[in-house]
């Protein structure tokens, strides 16, 4: 065996450590930094540049090493000595992205160094060639037959090599990326699976595992190894599955075991707090890391779409000139510019920058909903539709597509398709009231009364956001000539209004006054329906009623009506 797989497998030895709580895990954080310090060597000299720099930045948040802890590089075996020659051209060729010239020189190389290098090469040049076909003949929003021509190649002898259990960490992480991309999940997950064992300490493979996970379920059934690594893993696949308070709990736990200094952790929760809609807690934690850590560039485009839900042009703009001063052909950047001309209702403007994004990278998801949403604002449900579709291929739990989806075949007055579309986006959101709101006015539509009410309640129940599903629920009571339910919707829906202390205009708080004024008019409750008669006053659409009501009212006192003693509930 090669001396890099000797050294590897030390490195998942010092990690492995069966039936040991997580927090022991953590008991040593020098052992840790040199784990993370080695693999992000590794890694690097695979080529696998993004693994390489997260464990390098999560090394860099730990406390320095001192020179007696320092490790030399892992020892050439004779097989690496072979290769050698052969290696060191193929990488500087495979650095300059001349895969095909890369591949060329490393073929026959027997180390598993050289055999990884050459077998990645040969798929990033599928891939290459797979993207440019994509942008020149097609464009962005054409869906096209477009493949990886290398893909079934590489499947066919990475299974022979794993058959032979030829294959190191790194080449089982890579025979499950080949995997995923032939569609083949269930075997691309128990690679990288098996990819975790061998080699744990490789994000790039829990990352990819991650992105194969649509449920809890899913994970419960996973058989994974027992590692630190584990930790980061699980924190952020229930950030992907909007497990947010599973997820923040996981974060806190590593900033207290010692990666307080993480920028990477410090993103994650500010994501995660996007998720759940905490905005001012989310833009917070965004602009300490802006502070931390001022060129970076990940994550911005999620800070981007925080500063457009507050309309914040003036720090929007800002944003998007400095990260164009830092890289402007980053997608993250060009998704940030994007939001800042769809904020300034320049929306052509805006699209033309997320197809920018998706010619830098067609798999990146956040620039295809985004896109979807501004073909929604130029009334192109075609191409929004297009866009959705794409998003969804990239990442079945984007609940923001399957919704975009639901929105467009509603305008398209199409509910049968709409109500399949919002209830996937109210599967992966289940507490999220703009899904139920969207799903009740579905159920509406389609005369399923019964779960239009349920669907209403529930998103008054978990925190209404918009303020609508107690006037939608009221309305429907309305309808059902259910007039006392509707009167309680009512009152609800002002007590709310008037103890959340916002100074918006509510739509509907003249609808709400106007119903509970005639319904206290109609039950002979005249100091109830005079109070909300003169609320009416305050309202253009509702002022004369209101007027023509308390008249009646003063009338119908001058001739000596009382009270019922039927009383509903007092405002």
């Amino acid at each position: 065996m090669a001396a890099n797989s000797s050294v590897v497998s030390v490195a998942v030895a010092a990690t492995t450590v069966p039936g040991v709580s997580t927090v022991a895990d953590f008991s040593d954080l020098q052992e840790i930094k040199k784990q993370l310090l080695l693999i992000a060597g590794l890694t690097r000299e695979r080529g696998l540049l993004h693994s390489s720099k997260w464990s390098a930045e999560l090394a860099f948040s730990l406390p320095a090493l001192p020179l007696s802890e320092l490790q030399p590089p892992p020892p050439l075996t004779e097989e690496d000595a072979q290769d050698v020659d052969a290696y060191t051209l193929a990488k500087a060729y495979f650095d300059v992205k001349e895969y095909d010239r890369a591949a060329h020189f490393l073929h026959g190389c027997n180390s598993k160094k050289a055999y990884f290098l050459y077998m990645y090469s040969r798929y990033l040049s599928g891939e290459k060639k797979k993207d440019d076909e994509t942008v020149d003949s097609l464009g962005p929003l054409e869906k096209g037959q477009v493949k990886n021509e290398a893909l079934r190649e590489l499947r066919v002898e990475l299974s022979r090599k794993h058959q032979a259990r030829g294959l190191d960490g790194f080449g089982l992480y890579l025979y499950g990326v080949v995997l995923r991309k032939l569609d083949l999940v269930k075997e691309a997950i128990d690679v990288f699976v098996e990819a975790t064992h061998v080699l744990p300490l490789h994000w790039g493979a829990w990352l990819e595992l991650c992105n194969l996970i649509t449920d809890k379920e899913m994970l419960k059934f996973l058989s994974l190894p027992d590692t630190w690594m584990k930790e980061f893993f699980l924190a952020h696949i229930y950030t992907e599955l909007q497990l947010i308070e599973e997820a923040l709990q996981k974060y806190q736990h590593l900033i207290d075991v010692g990666f307080s200094k993480s920028s990477y952790i410090v993103s994650q929760i500010a994501v995660a707090y996007h998720n759940i809609r905490d905005i001012d807690k989310a833009l917070s934690i965004f602009n300490e890391l802006r502070k931390q850590d001022p060129y970076r560039i990940e994550n911005m485009d999620t800070f981007s779409n925080l500063l457009y839900v507050r309309s914040m042009k003036s720090e929007l703009s800002y944003l998007a000139h400095n990260l164009c001063e830092i890289d402007k052909y980053r997608v993250e950047t060009c998704c940030v510019i994007g939001n800042y001309y769809s904020l300034r209702s320049q929306h052509e403007k805006a699209a033309l920058y997320f197809q920018r994004a998706l010619k830098l990278n067609p798999r990146y998801l956040g620039a295809w909903t985004l896109m979807g949403h501004e073909y929604m604002e130029m009334k192109n449900t075609s191409a929004a539709i297009q866009a959705y579709r794409h998003a969804i291929e990239v990442n079945k739990r984007d609940y923001r597509a399957w919704y975009g989806l639901g929105q467009t075949y509603e305008i398209l007055k199409m509910p049968f398709y709409c109500l399949y579309y919002y209830r996937r986006a109210h599967q992966l959101r289940p507490n999220d009231s703009r899904m139920l709101v969207a799903l009740g006015e579905c159920y509406e539509k389609l005369n399923q009364l019964v779960e239009a009410k349920k669907c209403y309640w529930r998103a008054y129940a978990v925190g209404d956001v918009e303020k609508m599903a107690l006037v939608k629920l009221a309305k429907l009571h309305e309808q059902l000539t259910e007039s006392e339910q509707a009167a309680q919707c009512y009152i609800k829906y002002i007590q709310d209004i008037y103890s959340c202390g916002e100074t918006v205009e509510h739509l509907e708080e003249s609808t709400a006054f106007r119903y509970l004024a005639q319904y206290y008019f109609k039950c002979k409750l005249w100091d109830e329906a005079s109070t909300c008669a003169q609320k009416c006053c305050a309202f253009n659409d509702t002022r004369e009623e209101g007027k023509a009501l308390l008249r009646q009212i003063l009338q119908l006192r001058n001739q000596g009506e009382t009270p019922t003693s039927d009383t509903p509930v007092q405002l």
